[in-house]
């Protein structure tokens, strides 16, 4: 994976309510190279999306507050920055809750997700963000 930096900043936002999983993704992304941060709540979420400017925010589905529809329903109406792409990871792998992601998220990830997949999936993306903005 090359970080070449022609392409502008690639940066992960994870999400989730759980710290544990949230920190580990993120200390997993950190670890291939990615620039990535996490943050525990929907309105941090919305902080963190004007200031740190994600690529690609991978957002839990159940948590207190705002929930990651939610969550992704306003970063897509975001006046300012919006990600990329936002991908859903949940617990949740039944074919309804895929179709009910399906509607705000570009990707549905079922936990617990496999790093190797996780990395991969990032990684997909980062190359797919890389080659349109080699276009422009």
């Amino acid at each position: 994976m090359s970080t070449d930096e022609r392409w502008p900043p690639f940066r992960v936002l994870c999400v989730d309510d759980n710290h544990d999983v949230a920190d580990s993704a993120v200390l997993l992304l950190r670890l291939v190279g990615f620039d990535a941060t996490a943050c525990y709540d929907g309105r941090t979420a919305l902080d963190l999306n004007q200031s740190y400017r994600p690529s690609v925010c991978l957002i839990d589905l159940h948590m207190p507050g705002m929930d990651g529809d939610e969550l992704a329903t306003h970063l897509r109406a975001s006046p300012g920055w919006r990600p990329l792409l936002l991908v859903a990871v949940t617990a949740m792998g039944d074919e309804l809750s895929r179709t009910r992601t399906g509607a705000v998220f570009d990707l549905h990830l079922v936990k617990p997700v496999d790093p190797a997949s996780l990395v991969g999936v990032v990684d997909r993306l980062f190359r797919a963000a890389s080659r349109l903005e080699q276009r422009d």
